[in-house]
């Protein structure tokens, strides 16, 4: 690795990372495109779909276990939601890596595609409250409905090396109705459970590429806390918008390269 590639990276890693923390994802909505097209922008070469996932389930690991340190004394973790999601995707999230090894790179990008799609679409539906009202505790919802799309989130976003966070926001925000607030601490935690299962099926798949995953691996660690100081000052009606248009973004992107492969 030369060092415009690792510059690169560490760019990546950072910006990613600190986006991340702010709106309660692991990073890699915002890093699989730029893994997938900023070197070759760049004359760097490129990686291929299959390798950005593997990049990217070490990057979601320590970037979702960095954030998760910044919100451990914030008050917004809901435990047993936690618990729920976390573990449902973490069996899904292994399934889906180990499956994606034996689908093409048009497949492993129209998943993403679709799993980007679904997101933009439930950021178009009412959300509960922003702040949270009272003891976090104290906030409801329906487990069974929970564990049941926290599998399904799992199992395809670990055929992309994600988490499924930039999904699992939407599903907090607008089918859960969880406030704002907790609901990006809450994500953050439930990505980390759930990255062992990607990283675990991407290492056993033999689809990570150590070097660049190290890089970024050490610019989620000082990114991520950092975006999470900086969303907590931040109105929680901006950062949902934000997370929308991130959304959005890298579904129109994406949807562009299905299309024209």
């Amino acid at each position: 690795m030369g060092w415009e590639m690792f510059l690169a990276l560490l760019a990546i890693g950072f910006t990613g990372s600190v986006l991340a923390g702010m709106v309660g994802v692991g990073g890699a909505i915002v890093k699989y495109p730029l893994l997938l097209y900023l070197p070759p922008l760049l004359g760097l070469g490129a990686f291929t779909a299959h390798q950005v996932a593997g990049i990217s389930s070490v990057q979601v690991l320590c970037a979702s276990l960095a954030a998760v340190w910044a919100y451990r004394k914030s008050g917004y973790l809901h435990r047993q939601l936690i618990l729920d999601m976390g573990v449902a995707m973490l069996a899904g999230s292994f399934a889906g890596a180990y499956m994606a090894h034996f689908y093409s790179e048009r497949v492993v990008n129209l998943v993403y595609a679709m799993l980007a799609t679904a997101a933009t679409v439930l950021m178009l539906r009412p959300t509960a409250t922003d702040e949270l009202r009272g003891d976090v505790a104290e906030v409801t919802y329906s487990r069974p409905v929970a564990i049941a799309l926290g599998a399904l989130v799992g199992l395809f976003s670990g055929v992309v090396g994600s988490a499924g966070a930039f999904l699992l926001m939407p599903i907090l925000l607008s089918i859960l109705r969880i406030p704002t607030r907790v609901a990006i601490a809450s994500s953050i935690a439930i990505t980390f459970v759930a990255s062992l299962g990607g990283f675990v099926g991407k290492w056993a798949a033999h689809e990570v590429m150590w070097g660049p995953a190290l890089v970024l691996a050490w610019a989620s660690a000082v990114g991520a806390p950092l975006g999470a100081k900086i969303g907590r000052r931040i109105d929680a009606r901006w950062l949902r918008w934000l997370l929308a248009a991130l959304i959005a973004a890298t579904c129109v992107r994406i949807w562009v390269t299905v299309l024209g492969g």
